[in-house]
């Protein structure tokens, strides 16, 4: 009877493990959640240890978390408090946008939070423009980097990753967890991305108030991740953040989501341990 037993639970806890370490996205129990997202990656990136991973090098489309390398750009080549005008030709792209007027003046620091929070497009073509000279321009620069990064998998259009006919526009889960771990370097984007509301100012004194489109901000969940939101209807949702455990600097990516949130609570809490 003791033997018998024994095996229950050998069995059980080789059944589990077995369960625990396959990267394909598949539910741990079974029956239970399973992970909507096409692709996605979670990551202790101090460790260098894959947490969970599906279909981590195939191509997808960034939507707004382009604005993470946007603003790794921004922070690597521009000083903050440096103030850049806004041109006719920002103001013609789609939504998300502040509106901005063509003339007005702002802090890049601002501008920066308003892509990072607000997911502004108008402001991430004012800021490409600011470094490049042209959001075109910008865009090969965004390319550059990206391959300096080891992003293998990823091709930028623009500046903000909303979809274009004119060329096309990828990237990956990997690759977009390597950008994001290196705009993490950066002390002002790891706190940019940590706030609900911040208001900014033009030079002339306009006020704009932004909010953040991370709702886990909003969200009682025990643990916060802070990071970028992304969203258009061809690419679906998508989420790169941050959050740490212990001493190790946790990483997470999702994209192509029906159900991003939920997805991402699994992950964490699954994969990374961490109740949520």
């Amino acid at each position: 009877m003791l033997i018998k037993k024994h095996f229950f639970f050998l069995t059980a806890w080789v059944v589990m493990g077995t369960s625990l370490v396959v990267f394909n996205g598949d539910d741990a129990y079974g029956k239970g959640y399973q992970v909507s997202c096409r692709s996605a990656i979670f990551s202790d990136s101090t460790r260098a240890k894959r947490l969970y991973g599906k279909r981590v090098t195939e191509r997808v489309l960034p939507a707004s978390t382009a604005k993470v390398m946007t603003a790794l750009l921004v922070l690597e080549r521009l000083p903050l408090d440096k103030n850049v005008t806004v041109s006719a030709t920002s103001t013609y792209v789609q939504p998300s946008k502040l509106n901005l007027n063509p003339g007005e003046q702002y802090k890049v620091k601002d501008l920066l939070y308003a892509i990072l929070l607000s997911s502004a497009n108008d402001a991430s073509i004012v800021l490409a423009e600011a470094v490049a000279g042209s959001e075109q321009n910008f865009v090969k620069l965004m390319n550059q980097r990206a391959k300096q990064l080891g992003a293998k998998h990823t091709k930028f259009a623009n500046s903000h990753g909303l979809p274009t006919k004119k060329m096309a526009q990828y990237t990956s889960a990997y690759d977009m967890y390597m950008i994001f771990r290196q705009a993490l370097n950066h002390g002002f984007f790891k706190e940019a991305i940590k706030f609900k509301y911040k208001t900014i100012y033009s030079a002339q004194g306009r006020k704009i108030a932004l909010k953040s489109h991370n709702k886990i901000l909003f969200m009682d969940w025990n643990r916060k991740i802070y990071g970028k939101t992304g969203y258009t209807r061809a690419a679906q949702s998508c989420f790169v953040g941050t959050l740490d455990k212990g001493k190790s600097t946790l990483i997470i990516g999702v994209f192509g989501c029906s159900r991003r949130w939920e997805d991402i609570k699994f992950i964490v809490s699954q994969y990374g341990g961490i109740s949520l």
